[in-house]
């Protein structure tokens, strides 16, 4: 009985911790008696806690305000400089490293072209390896302050993977258009990745990086359900219901990409015919552009023909609009905008963004067309209360959303950095203890 008293001690401890600093990092700078009634947390508890965090370097003062008739309230926020966090976007052009502090304030990056040697799996190992090395050299900071490395990766993810020392169970990738199957990828990192055996690593799909990115600081901050599609090489989307706060928020990543748009339609390199991806991917764009004649260079990457197609379609002033290229350019829209309606109609999410390097593009040119065919394919009333707009946090929202990984699980932890045999499975979610209930009851 005294065991579980200690713990439950501790527990509370904790988040009570984790209340104040998810406050603070959110909404603050605010002052201690502000906090009291967002916490919920009495002004002794407030007190403690804010001399604990204080005491270990993770609060700081940020100025004062004049009070009614009172003393001057000191305002606190997170420290910027109290941990240091990795995120890396396994993209599919390029291999993206960078490094932040607590405030997502960007310290050093690097990045690794994918062109030549494609998706094999040990090379990417080697670029996660180098790049995170070179990183921590170019900014001098030490590998011990690191709170985790979070990793946004193409395909599905599985925790099914080989048992680490801790008893828990690594990440595994099935991407299947990249060639991947069942890669031990967490494992394979863990080995490579020269960085203390403690920090954790958060793998997780591109797609719901990118979504959280734009939940927590972007087109998608105070939405109750928000859609977000990724739309590069290939396309992904993810599903976000809940408030960022909320114990019982909810986030999907969708293999959107693999949706049909078109019976009997292309081949997509999925292996399946008339999915999105095949329609609407930059991958797909170029060998359509090609396939119409466009004057592509054979060796012309994905990025390059894209640029080429969009300035075929919309020239300089006084050069008329290559009619091919416009007519290519509609259909991808309203491909886009069905799938889009598909979205609308299953998940009723009150915004849409389009990200991506390739939906970045897209975007302000085909955005207009894109919604009018996605309220000509939806249900009205759900058309009706959903907006379409372009994601805010450009082509770096990926690293950043995987950056949020170890940054939300230090948050929820109240600060406490990880101990030996760190690992990288997300924070529980409200959804995953229901599941863990029911299997309870079930033996």
């Amino acid at each position: 009985m005294a065991e579980r008293n200690r713990r439950t001690v501790r527990d509370l401890r904790r988040g009570n911790r984790a209340r104040v600093l998810q406050r603070l990092y959110f909404d603050g700078p605010l002052s201690r008696q502000e906090l009291g009634p967002v916490t919920g947390l009495s002004s002794g508890s407030i007190s403690n806690v804010v001399a604990e965090l204080s005491a270990e370097g993770l609060l700081e003062e940020a100025g004062v305000v004049d009070s009614d008739g009172g003393r001057p309230r000191t305002l606190l926020r997170v420290a910027p400089d109290g941990g240091l966090l990795v995120g890396i976007d396994i993209g599919e052009t390029r291999v993206r490293v960078e490094l932040f502090d607590l405030s997502l304030t960007e310290l050093a990056r690097t990045e690794r072209l994918l062109a030549q040697h494609g998706y094999d799996v040990e090379r990417i190992v080697a670029h996660v390896r180098t790049g995170v090395a070179d990183v921590l050299r170019d900014a001098g900071a030490d590998p011990r302050r690191l709170l985790g490395i979070g990793i946004g990766v193409p395909g599905i993810i599985e925790r099914d993977g080989p048992e680490g020392p801790d008893g828990t169970r690594s990440a595994v990738v099935h991407g299947q258009t990249i060639g991947w199957r069942a890669v031990p990828f967490e494992q394979l990192l863990r080995e490579a990745v020269d960085v203390p055996p403690e920090v954790p690593l958060f793998i997780d799909n591109g797609a719901k990086t990118l979504g959280q990115a734009e939940m927590w600081f972007g087109g998608g901050r105070g939405a109750g359900a928000a859609a977000i599609a990724l739309i590069g090489s290939g396309v992904g989307a993810c599903v976000d219901h809940g408030d960022i706060l909320d114990e019982d928020r909810m986030s999907l990543a969708l293999e959107w990409g693999h949706t049909t748009v078109q019976l009997r339609g292309r081949r997509c390199r999925c292996g399946s015919i008339g999915c999105l991806e095949a329609y609407a991917g930059a991958e797909a764009l170029r060998e359509r552009w090609r396939e119409a004649g466009g004057p592509l260079p054979e060796d012309a990457d994905d990025e390059t023909a894209l640029a080429a197609l969009l300035a075929a379609a919309y020239p300089a002033r006084g050069t008329a609009p290559d009619p091919v290229a416009l007519s290519l350019l509609d259909e991808t829209a309203e491909c886009l905008g069905a799938a889009l309606a598909d979205l609308i109609n299953l998940f009723l999410p009150e915004r849409i963004l389009i990200g991506g390097w390739a939906g970045l593009l897209l975007g302000p040119r085909l955005l207009p067309e894109i919604r009018r065919y996605a309220n000509e394919y939806a249900l009205s009333h759900a058309a009706a209360r959903t907006t379409i707009e372009m994601g805010r946090l450009g082509p770096d929202a990926v690293t950043v959303g995987a950056a949020t990984l170890p940054l939300a699980d230090f948050l929820t932890r109240g600060g406490s950095r990880p101990g030996p045999g760190g690992t990288g499975a997300p924070p529980r979610t409200a959804v995953q203890a229901v599941r863990e209930r029911h299997r309870t009851a079930m033996s």
